[in-house]
């Protein structure tokens, strides 16, 4: 029989020792032969990120040494940090940032200078003994100059730079034949997805570059992941159409040559050829390089996963019939799909099991978890299971999401008791939250709380359409959907509505704290690295966001009056419930002031506020004893504020005002 106790005060298995200890992040996957590759990050490890080899007999071993840590600065959200061949690894270090080479039964040796550049994206052009990869140099002072290099493996010191002129560059990939090189470039003020264009060119004798040709894209057409099939057919995701849905061209195109100048036009639009026109999305929005959802398995097949409605699924497409087939599969979130002959390998996770690396065998139609981001058991009557929802929002549109109940097999609350709301606001803003197993989501409702975790207008898997509602609104749509997701709620009797908080992280700090500044609906919250001022953010951020704010506010300084207008900064004195903020002090991204500046102001209001600041910790925070205290800080600054006993010990925070 369960225990009756009030909601918040259920004690949970699922503690935040348990988290950090026995849960790694699983990320960038690669195939060499029969070998398989990944990264893990390892908070145990101070948040080291390692390349680890399984091979067919099931063996799974590291790869980097200690201290290396595999990770890449460009962009600041790195991303493609390492590449594999024939048994040789060259991967970034976070330390330097300088590209390492390692064959598997020796020591790791610097191949790039120790100049002020980063490196993502590589590929191994075996033919002419080098790499080709995105770089991003930060030797001059003011704005980093992004170009896609070749480094001669047989003499480091001959870099060849073999496009440049755009701001960003991505995703280049070789033809199989050597002869041509894809490649996605876009300018400010764009992001990735708003508008990036493909371009081709044939590879010369002496390894630069031919004319330049643009394939497709534009100023409104966001081009994801180009990939050459065995047979010369460059495959390309496009949102065209509104959704992003997997386009090709002609076998061997010829290049036009037309025009003078460097670059040219590729291909007339109608020889580029839609796979299978769907109202799903087979893309995602770029923030770090090396993002797969497609692997070219032959001349004849695509595997690929897709998302409707926040469930992702993995499927088949002929390419002579252009007939796609679901694959069955437990899972509903799905990535970083690789092929190799007949294994397809990806992460994936579901509900009810976190986040995995997958290995299905399309001759037996079998599936393998090859390593789970956490091996913790944990019983199913401790386990809250997503529930997608659909809720109105303003302008009589819909806005989604996922509802966790409160679930814990041990307790219940009394009869006529609502549970509290944490409402989650991912970060980005263009991102997606997933219906995967989340234990930290998992961390509260085994407690008692609900959570919701918002897909507000903006969010990615709903088209192009849902993703340009953020345009220009910014601090209004988001924080709209995320007050009318928590009013839902209540009104449904499913929470009770005066214990409402809400908490995110980066562009969901934002949301975040403008809800918690220019709405009426929460009663507390948690902001992680949070913005505070879009002035400062639009003054002091890196290249790759320098000019988002162009698209999500307006152009800065022309619509300074937004800028203000929006930024909770400026209007704090509205703010009148408490708030804890959580900190890294060497964020590039946001920098530490945005938070401190906020804790300042209410703290001169006498609101009770807390602040957390972390030594080490960049953008989001990577070590076991920092998970763990924010994880426990923001449920026992919840304890304060909404007046509740905690069934076990957590460290204090101190707040202030209380």
């Amino acid at each position: 029989m369960s225990t009756v106790s009030p909601y918040g005060s259920w004690k949970s298995p699922i503690t935040s020792d348990l988290i950090v200890s026995g849960t790694v992040g699983l990320g960038q996957i690669a195939i060499d032969g029969d070998d398989i590759y990944w990264i893990e990050g390892r908070p145990s490890e101070a948040g080291r990120s390692v390349i680890v080899r399984r091979t067919p007999d099931g063996k799974i071993t590291d790869v980097t040494p200690a201290p290396f840590n595999v990770r890449t600065r460009v962009h600041e959200y790195g991303g493609g940090s390492f590449v594999v061949s024939a048994g040789v690894v060259y991967f970034s270090h976070f330390a330097d940032q300088r590209i390492y080479c390692q064959t598997l039964d020796s020591q790791p040796e610097p191949l790039t200078p120790t100049a002020d550049c980063s490196y993502a994206d590589s590929l191994v052009d075996r033919a002419r003994n080098r790499l080709i990869c995105v770089r991003e140099d930060n030797t001059d002072k003011g704005e980093a100059v992004n170009t896609i290099i070749s480094i001669n493996l047989a003499d480091c010191a001959d870099i060849q730079i073999l496009t440049q002129g755009h701001d960003f560059y991505a995703s280049p990939s070789l033809s199989p034949d050597g002869s041509k090189l894809s490649w996605i470039s876009w300018n400010h003020p764009n992001m990735p997805w708003d508008g990036t264009e493909l371009w081709v060119a044939e590879i010369n004798p002496d390894g630069s570059l031919g004319k330049k040709n643009l394939v497709a894209g534009g100023l409104e057409e966001s081009i994801f992941q180009p990939e050459w099939s065995p047979d010369g057919v460059l495959y390309f995701v496009s949102d065209k159409s509104n959704w992003w849905n997997i386009y090709r061209t002609p076998l061997n195109p010829p290049l036009l040559r037309g025009e003078a100048g460097i670059e040219s036009s590729f291909l007339a639009q109608q020889e580029i050829e839609p796979l299978c026109e769907m109202a799903a999305e087979f893309g995602l929005p770029q923030w770090v390089f090396g993002m797969s959802t497609y692997a070219v398995v032959s001349e004849s097949k695509i595997i690929c996963t897709y998302t409707q409605q926040g469930k992702w699924h993995l499927a088949s497409i002929d390419l002579a019939t252009k007939q796609l087939t679901t694959i069955e599969t437990p899972y509903t979130d799905i990535s970083s799909v690789k092929a190799r002959g007949e294994i397809v390998v990806f992460l994936a996770g579901s509900p009810t099991e976190s986040t995995a690396i997958v290995q299905l065998n399309l001759a037996t139609n079998q599936l393998e978890v090859l390593r789970r981001a956490s091996d913790l058991s944990i019983e199913p009557g401790y386990l809250s299971v997503a529930k997608p929802i659909a809720f109105p929002t303003e302008n009589g549109l819909t806005a989604f999401g996922f509802f966790y109940p409160p679930q814990n097999q041990d307790f219940a609350a009394g009869p006529t008791e609502k549970p509290p709301l944490v409402v989650k606001s991912h970060g980005g803003p263009t991102a997606a939250t997933s219906s995967s197993m989340n234990l930290k989501i998992q961390y509260w409702t085994s407690r008692g709380f609900a959570v919701l975790d918002v897909n507000y207008g903006g969010s990615t898997g709903y088209g192009r359409e849902y993703r340009r509602r953020l345009q220009d609104s910014w601090g209004i749509v988001d924080v709209d959907d995320c007050a009318n997701g928590a009013k839902y709620l209540a009104e449904q009797g499913l929470v009770d509505g005066d214990r409402m908080a809400i908490a995110g992280g980066s562009a969901g700090g934002y949301t975040t704290l403008c809800a918690l500044t220019f709405r009426d609906v929460f009663k507390a919250g948690a902001s992680y690295y949070g913005v505070s001022d879009l002035e400062a953010l639009a003054r002091d951020t890196h290249k790759f966001e320098a000019r988002y704010l162009d698209g999500l506010i307006g152009p800065y300084p022309e619509r300074k009056d937004l800028y203000v207008a929006r930024s909770p900064i400026h209007s704090a004195e509205r703010l009148s419930c408490p708030v804890i903020f959580f900190q890294g002090l060497e964020d590039k991204v946001v920098p530490p002031n945005q938070a401190e500046m906020m804790v300042e102001i209410l703290k001169a209001k006498g609101l009770p506020v807390a602040y957390v600041a972390y030594e080490g910790e960049q953008h989001g925070f990577r070590r076991a004893e920092n998970i763990k205290r924010t994880l426990d800080g923001e449920f026992y600054f919840y304890s304060r504020v909404f007046k509740f006993e905690l069934a076990e010990s957590v460290e204090e925070v101190p707040i202030y005002n209380l």
